[in-house]
């Protein structure tokens, strides 16, 4: 039987916090019906029938899928069929180089069903960590009302105040080497322990992510099926929640030596103010970067210091400095830009690079379209406008530099006249 429970998956009741999260609820016809037809209907060759038709008539189905989803529920068991993906290499920038294996992201290609029982998992588990303040206050990602935008907002703020104060500012970004491939899952169940989470709800996740396979497709070649003993999925709904969960402790390791920081889902910023006068920064930054590395080893993550960048903001009216951040022998390189969450941030704040940028791209794609333009619809021309152009601005078509410095922006008059 698919719900057949599984030996030893309940997981440790948790006592220390007066919340507790001991089982999902089975969901109703009309909610499961929700969840099927909103979700993306994406191409993945492990659907038994494209996503598509699945939604067109999931109406005859929906009895099928809401006693195959609450079964799962209350079970507290994932069937197997659904730990299958298929893991897509996909190249991480344009710019890299095709034959370096280490350039590409495993994105894993799951069945359209599969998704749609995690979404059934994460409704509630997400209401439970935010009714509960459970989440990180630091982190923007699967938050309702936080975004990129958000996380931006929080850290250049951050940033502009301390130049306005005189306070000359370091943000540290830090890169993560294959983060989401190598968290340790009992770990992860004890951390999850530890926030109230038990019985089937626990046994749930344990089933989960225990016992999944994947197969690599490079072109026209599909590999034999190998066990995934560690990490959660990328591309999966579930997996960049749990892996905030499983990061979360960072948090307290970073405010214990005096620096700030705001995370979306993998990606750490972490910011340091500080007076000219201060001589130990450097040695501050060092020590912080020093217990993060154990910290990541210690949770079977590898902090990349070779890719971890780092911006230096001078305060108002003070001089520029250059710190030399060493750990374990490695030199973490000074930057006057860095890209961070898709907007590249100088050590101004003034955006001309990103503006710079951002127009370039625009610019390139409205004469693409125009090329074509002869060839569209009008409505479809509008499409590739608001796609390609005005999304490129910023998600709300707001100017970055407006939203997030309050400082003057330098026009994107260009593209007007394109």
């Amino acid at each position: 039987s698919w719900f057949a429970k599984p030996n030893d998956t309940a997981g440790p009741a948790h006592t220390a916090l007066p919340c507790a999260l001991t089982s999902f609820s089975p969901l109703s016809p009309d909610e499961i019906s929700r969840l099927v037809t909103a979700g993306r209907p994406t191409t993945c060759p492990l659907d038994p029938i494209p996503s598509s038709l699945l939604q067109t008539i999931s109406g005859d189905l929906l009895p099928y899928l809401t006693s195959l989803i609450n079964s799962s529920l209350t079970a507290g068991y994932v069937p197997s069929v659904f730990k299958r993906a298929r893991v897509a290499p996909l190249l991480k920038k344009p710019t890299l180089d095709p034959s370096d294996i280490n350039n590409y992201r495993p994105v894993s290609l799951l069945s359209f069903l599969s998704k749609t029982l995690e979404r059934a998992v994460l409704g509630q588990l997400s209401c439970y960590l935010s009714q509960n303040d459970l989440l990180d206050p630091n982190q923007s990602g699967f938050k309702t009302g936080h975004s990129t935008e958000t996380a931006l907002l929080c850290v250049t703020e951050a940033l502009r105040t301390a130049k306005a104060n005189s306070l000359s500012s370091a943000l540290i970004l830090l890169d993560l080497s294959a983060a989401f491939d190598t968290v340790n899952h009992q770990i992860l169940l004890s951390t999850l322990s530890e926030l109230g989470i038990s019985g089937a709800a626990h046994a749930w996740i344990a089933s989960y992510l225990t016992g999944r396979s994947y197969q690599v497709a490079w072109r026209e070649s599909v590999s034999a099926p190998r066990a995934l003993t560690t990490g959660v999925p990328q591309g999966s709904v579930l997996g960049p929640l749990l892996f905030s969960l499983y990061t979360k402790s960072l948090g307290s390791v970073i405010s214990s030596h005096g620096l700030s920081y705001h995370c979306y889902a993998d990606d750490t910023q972490l910011i340091f103010s500080f007076p000219p006068s201060d001589n130990q920064v450097a040695n501050r930054i060092s020590a912080c970067l020093a217990d993060i590395s154990v910290w990541m080893t210690a949770h079977h993550l590898k902090l990349n210091l070779g890719k971890t960048e780092l911006l230096l903001l001078p305060g108002k009216d003070c001089p520029f400095h250059d710190l030399a951040i060493t750990v374990d022998n490695s030199l973490v390189s000074s930057f006057q830009s860095a890209k961070n969450l898709g907007v590249t941030l100088d050590n101004t704040l003034s955006f001309s690079t990103n503006i710079k940028a951002v127009t370039r791209s625009c610019r390139f794609m409205l004469y693409n379209i125009r090329r074509v333009r002869p060839c569209l619809t009008q409505e479809a021309a509008q499409v590739l406008v608001q796609a390609l152009v005005i999304s490129r601005r910023s998600p709300s078509g707001v100017q970055p530099s407006q939203v997030l410095s309050r400082h003057p922006a330098p026009p994107l008059s260009p593209l007007a006249s394109s």
